[in-house]
């Protein structure tokens, strides 16, 4: 009888543990994966097809399209993480940021700041004078995320992947202009 009243609360204890470190870790989370496949601003291949004209002809108004103005290779923090990031200016004066073969871990809470700190600097300041650009759309594949009016694009130096449940950062990509 005795033996019974301590087994009781303590196996309650127990499923509640167990419950709420399965809802804050997530541990399926390392199994899952999340694609997603929008179409880029900016295709990744620099491939480009050339035609000759043989009639001498004005040439036509250049449409303005959307432009790399900086980018880089995601660098891996506290998660595997790889493929390219880039800013990308839209006709009008607009921004985006786009993810290109984007390649990590699935996890819980994870999010898409744009950081006043550079790549390099420690994981740690990621987490400080962010804008955030909403919920990361999947762990893997191509994506693009608004800029939204009035963030100023000049101050911007890289775009990182974080959980903000743990407050920590799976990756980071440089996307300083030239």
């Amino acid at each position: 009888m005795r033996s019974r009243r301590f087994l009781i609360p303590a196996s309650v204890f127990l499923v509640v543990a167990l419950g709420v470190g399965l809802y804050l870790f997530q541990p399926w989370r390392l199994l899952t994966v999340r694609e997603t496949n929008e179409a880029l601003l900016v295709p990744t291949s620099s491939t480009r097809l050339t035609t000759q004209s043989t009639t001498a002809s004005a040439p036509a108004p250049v449409a303005e399209t959307p432009k790399e103005v900086a980018g880089g290779e995601w660098r891996s923090l506290e998660h595997a993480t790889t493929g390219k990031a880039s800013l990308i200016r839209l006709p009008g004066g607009a921004h985006s940021v786009q993810f290109a073969s984007l390649n990590t871990s699935d996890g819980p809470d994870l999010y898409v700041y744009l950081s006043p700190h550079s790549s390099g600097s420690p994981e740690k300041t990621f987490g400080e004078g962010f804008t955030s650009l909403g919920k990361l759309k999947g762990n893997r594949g191509d994506q693009v995320y608004e800029i939204p009016a009035g963030v100023d694009v000049s101050i911007i130096r890289s775009v990182v992947i974080w959980c903000q449940r743990f407050s920590a950062g799976f990756a980071v990509a440089p996307l300083e202009q030239a």
